[in-house]
């Protein structure tokens, strides 16, 4: 009986515990569009300089495609994998 009580107030507890984290969820999620509408100084300055680099790179085809058969070799993405193009594209 006593086991029936506990599990029954244990199951009570993470209901209402549920629910306000659902409760609280939501509202972070109306002021998220807001930030996603401006673009951040950095990550504009970033894509701009990916932007430029990708543009000296394709002046070399030949290295520049066996540089990203060697990124999909290692499974590199996001930031390591240009970081790892750039550092392939400026050995000689």
């Amino acid at each position: 009986m006593l086991r029936t009580r506990i599990c029954l107030a244990a199951m009570m507890l993470a209901a209402s515990l549920h629910a306000a984290s659902a409760q609280t969820a939501a509202a972070p999620a109306t002021t998220a569009p807001a930030a996603t509408t401006e673009a951040k100084p950095g990550k504009v300055k970033l894509t701009k300089k990916l932007k430029d680099m990708k543009a000296k790179w394709s002046a070399n085809k030949p290295k520049l495609k066996a540089c990203r058969a060697e990124v999909k070799a290692k499974g590199l993405a996001g930031d390591d994998r240009w970081f790892y193009i750039e550092d392939c594209m400026n050995k000689t």
